[in-house]
């Protein structure tokens, strides 16, 4: 043995400092940190009876602030079970039935397994010499998907969700748009405007910010008398903007509004643009899982002459976040996001026939997770036919509360959704609309503040919503009626104690 090699300490000499990081020699302990982390959560799923706790914020605030962090070592396992007892006991949790209110699903089995084991082996497929076949499976995927969009042969790479996959999209109809004008960047740029309408998601506008597009870069496109986009306000827009000498960098249709789960008319949206070439962007985050439905996937008619879309996986299709991606048509048009490093992707060596897939040249991102891993292994668990049937299950209990509500005195609804999204209010026929307004976010701080239900709101043409987004197949028509007569008795506990203020005012 070499004089050096005796000078190293024998790492399994029962002296030597216990290890903090994961490997050969901690194997036995991460086996056993996790098997009791999981049987810990395990018992929190079965025995969860609320979407949380219930317990106020400043509760939670001094729960944490009371945390020594940093200033000493308790061991693994007691950090592990304090995270239980301060952020399991205290989460919202969105697979309870109760829980209504934002964007957020219950998650498949598989891909939660599959979570863990892309954390403990930390694959980065920023390039291929970090992932090998890490970088290969998320590339199936990402084709599969656009097979599935129908945008056969086209490219696209996973992002952290569709807040990002939308700015890579507008920033690729940018460099598109910017190429084709003569003029200096900066002189081109504050002529670039992107049409869409005011329901589409709000990283539309910030990503126009993001870009350096000029405060009138975002153009509003009416909608008709269902919410939709407005496929003759469009053109009209269009025209206008040709006659102005302004550039339509690009238009946004939204397949699964946010707050109304509303799809634009795509096949006339995509007729709008093509007489002028303009980029068009479906941003799909939310209507992206009809893709995989044998009942509804006609609502995505047209998307296949997209030519970017977002999809996001965390929401129709079950996955952990983080979970999306952004599909192109051409995979040509990727290559404005590349950017070379010696250090990391020559270019030199980009140029090669043999070229290495390094992923990193058609993304945002440097350091990004092998989240493609989670959808992997629910598809290969699961089968794509069984994530549509989940998605039309979500889809037809909306319809289903849609008319409950319809039917019920106490409540007034508004339209109908595409998918799972569900508007309404408590309104009894007595009760006047001002006095409604003022209940709505009344209604829902209260079921919030007390852990037994959580519902959203938002606002639709200047008048306040309770809104429900029903992502939980599991959930049935019972379990939301048993929301909605606990917004009834919040509803009318608020009449009553308005009616006792009012006669204590008489008296």
């Amino acid at each position: 043995m070499s004089e050096l090699l005796q000078q190293v300490a024998d790492p399994s000499d029962p002296a030597a400092p216990p290890g903090a990081l994961l490997g050969a020699r901690t194997a036995g302990d991460y086996s056993a940190l996790l098997h009791e982390v999981v049987d810990r959560l395990a018992d929190r799923f079965r025995t969860i009876n609320a979407p949380s706790s219930g317990m106020d914020r400043a509760a939670l605030e001094e729960l944490v602030a009371a945390v020594p962090l940093g200033e000493r070592s308790i061991g693994a396992r007691a950090a592990l079970l304090e995270a239980d007892e301060l952020y399991a006991a205290h989460a919202v949790w969105f697979h309870h039935p109760s829980y209504l209110a934002h964007l957020n699903c219950p998650v498949a089995v598989p891909a939660v397994a599959a979570e863990a084991m892309l954390a403990a082996i930390n694959t980065s497929v920023d390039t291929y010499d970090q992932s090998l076949v890490g970088t290969l499976m998320e590339q199936r995927l990402i084709g599969w998907t656009a097979d599935r969009l129908g945008l056969a042969g086209g490219d696209g790479v996973f992002t952290s969700g569709g807040t990002q996959s939308n700015l890579q999209a507008l920033f690729i109809a940018r460099e598109r748009a910017l190429r084709a004008d003569p003029r200096p960047r900066l002189e081109a740029a504050a002529d670039l405007r992107v049409l869409t309408t005011g329901a589409s998601h709000f990283s539309i506008a910030r990503s126009a910010l993001l870009l350096g597009l000029g405060e009138q870069a975002v153009v509003p496109v009416a909608a008709d008398a269902s919410g939709r986009m407005d496929p003759a306000a469009l053109r009209e827009a269009l025209d206008r903007l040709a006659a102005e000498g302004r550039t339509p960098m690009a238009v946004v249709a939204t397949a699964g509004t946010t707050d109304r789960g509303l799809i634009d008319p795509l096949p006339a949206i995509a007729e709008a643009c093509a007489p002028c070439g303009t980029w068009l962007h479906v941003d799909a985050a939310y209507g992206g899982g009809l893709m995989l439905s044998a009942r509804r996937r006609h609502l995505l008619e047209g998307i296949d002459r997209a030519d970017s879309v977002t999809v996001d996986f965390h929401k129709t299709f079950f996955q952990p976040v983080s979970s999306s991606a952004v599909i192109v048509r051409r995979p040509a048009d990727l290559a404005a996001t590349a950017w070379h490093a010696d250090y990391l992707n020559p270019a030199a060596e980009a140029a090669s026939a043999d070229a290495e897939p390094n992923q990193v040249d058609k993304s945002l991102q440097t350091t990004r997770r092998f989240d493609a891993l989670k959808l992997w292994t629910t598809l290969r668990a699961l089968g794509a036919d069984r994530l549509g049937e989940m998605v039309d299950e979500v889809c037809d209990l909306a319809a289903a509360v849609h008319d409950l509500l319809a039917q019920d005195r106490d409540f007034t609804v508004l339209g109908r959704t595409d998918l799972s999204t569900v508007l309404f209010r408590f309104q009894p026929p007595h009760v006047a609309d001002g006095t409604a307004d003022a209940h709505v976010a009344l209604i829902r701080r209260i079921l919030f503040q007390s852990g037994r239900a959580m519902v959203a709101r938002t606002v639709v043409d200047g008048r306040p919503w309770l809104k429900l987004t029903l992502l939980n197949p599991e959930a049935t028509l019972a379990d939301v009626a048993a929301v909605l007569d606990l917004v009834r008795a919040t509803g009318r506990g608020l009449l009553a104690g308005a009616d006792l203020a009012a006669e204590g005012g008489r008296r």
